[in-house]
């Protein structure tokens, strides 16, 4: 029986070799949505994540997307899920910022 560090291991590796899925993805082209500027007020960011999780409502490719997010602890929206939500789920990122660092 593989260890749970091997599945983890495995699973990284057919997330990150097969990123197929990007070039399928709703979202491409509008990584403004996906990604804050810089000193993006709470009030702009509720409505850019809101927009983002429309164009990944109906995205074929949000499985795969929330799966890679969660596994490579990637920052932004992914896969119609947002950084505390991932974060909430138990998904950690590598060097919270914000909030998550003074709450963690």
């Amino acid at each position: 029986m593989a260890s749970t560090e091997q599945f983890v291991r495995e699973s990284v590796m057919q997330v990150t070799d097969g990123d197929d899925w990007m070039k399928r993805a709703a979202c491409k082209g509008l990584s403004h949505l996906f990604f804050p500027a810089p000193a993006e007020r709470p009030q702009a960011r509720d409505r850019r994540e809101a927009t983002a999780a429309l164009v990944c409502s109906d995205c074929h490719v949000r499985g795969d997307c929330q799966e890679f997010a969660r596994v490579n602890h990637e920052y932004g929206f992914w896969g119609g899920e947002s950084e505390d939500e991932r974060h909430a789920a138990g998904y950690r990122l590598i060097a919270p910022i914000g909030v998550r660092a003074r709450a963690g």
